[in-house]
C-alpha cells in the first residue's frame, strides 16, 4: 500500500468517524472506498470492523462522562448483540467476494432510502438533546436488536443508524438518548465481530492499527463538536456520498 493511499484512508476515516457520531453508517463509505483501492473484500470488512471498535469506544466515552448512558438497563440488549454479531461475523467467511460486494451495495441503497423516509420521533417534544428519557424494553425492539446485531457483525454499514431509529421507535427513547445508547451497544457488536475476524485471520493489523487510532480520535472529537453542527447539511453530504459509491459498486458488479 502506497503512502498516498494510506493518507487518503486516514483522512477519510477521520472525517467519517467524526461525522458518524451523529449520522452513523460510517462503513457505507469506508468499506467501499477500501474496495476501490484494491483491498480484499473480506479483509476490508474485517479491518474496518477492527477500527470501528476503537471508534465506538472513542464515541462512547464523552456520553458516559455526561451521564447519558444507563449501562445496566442496556445489559440485556448488549448480551443479545454479542450473540447476534458473532453469528454475523462467522457468516462473512462463508460468503464469496462478489456476494459481499452485492450485500454492501444493497445495504447502502437500503440505508439511504431508510434515512430519507424516516421521521425523527425522539427529541421532538422539546426535551433536552441527549437526555435519557423514560423508556422500556419491548418484544419488537428486542427482536430488532438481535436481527440487526447479526447484520452489524456481518458488515455494520448503516447498523447504528437503523439501530438508533429502532431504539426510538420501539423503546420510546429520545433521539439523543438513542444515539448515546447505541454507541455503547456498538462497542460490543464491533468487538465480538473483530475477535471472530481475528480468529479467521482476516484482519490487516498494520492498516488496522493506523485506522483504529484515527477513528478513535475522530469519534472522540465528533462526540464533542459534530453534534452541534447543522445535521441537515451532514445528512445531505452523507446521502450523496453513499449514493455515488453504491452506484460505482453496482456498475462494477454489472461489468464483471
Amino acid at each position: 500500500m502506497t503512502i498516498y493511499i494510506l493518507a487518503v484512508l486516514v483522512i477519510l476515516f477521520f472525517l467519517t468517524s467524526a461525522v458518524g457520531v451523529v449520522t452513523g453508517s460510517n462503513s457505507l463509505i469506508t468499506v467501499p472506498i477500501m474496495f476501490q483501492f484494491g483491498i480484499d473484500e473480506k479483509v476490508a470488512i474485517a479491518t474496518n470492523m477492527f477500527g470501528l471498535t476503537f471508534m465506538a469506544i472513542g464515541a462512547t466515552i464523552p456520553f458516559f462522562r455526561n451521564g447519558q448512558i444507563e449501562a445496566k438497563r442496556l445489559s440485556p440488549l448488549i448480551v443479545l448483540t454479542i450473540i447476534g454479531s458473532a453469528i454475523g461475523a462467522l457468516l462473512v467467511g462463508r460468503l464469496t467476494d462478489q456476494g459481499i460486494k452485492l450485500i454492501v451495495s444493497m445495504a447502502m441503497i437500503a440505508v439511504v432510502l431508510f434515512t430519507l423516509f424516516q421521521r425523527d420521533k425522539g427529541g421532538s417534544d422539546g426535551s433536552e438533546p441527549g437526555r435519557i428519557d423514560k423508556w422500556g424494553l419491548t418484544v419488537a425492539g428486542v427482536a430488532a436488536t438481535f436481527l440487526l446485531a447479526i447484520y452489524g457483525g456481518l458488515y455494520s454499514g448503516g447498523y447504528v443508524t437503523v439501530l438508533t431509529a429502532s431504539f426510538v421507535a420501539f423503546f420510546g427513547m429520545t433521539y439523543g438518548g438513542a444515539i448515546a445508547a447505541t454507541k455503547l451497544v456498538n462497542v460490543f457488536s464491533s468487538a465480538i465481530a473483530t475477535l471472530v475476524f481475528m480468529w479467521q485471520g482476516l484482519v490487516d493489523y498494520r492498516l488496522g492499527a493506523v485506522l483504529a487510532v484515527t477513528m478513535f480520535i475522530g469519534a472522540y472529537a465528533g462526540a464533542h463538536f459534530v453534534a452541534k453542527m447543522n445535521e441537515t447539511l451532514l445528512r445531505r453530504i452523507f446521502l450523496i456520498t453513499v449514493l455515488l459509491l453504491a452506484a460505482k459498486l453496482i456498475f462494477d458488479l454489472i461489468r464483471t
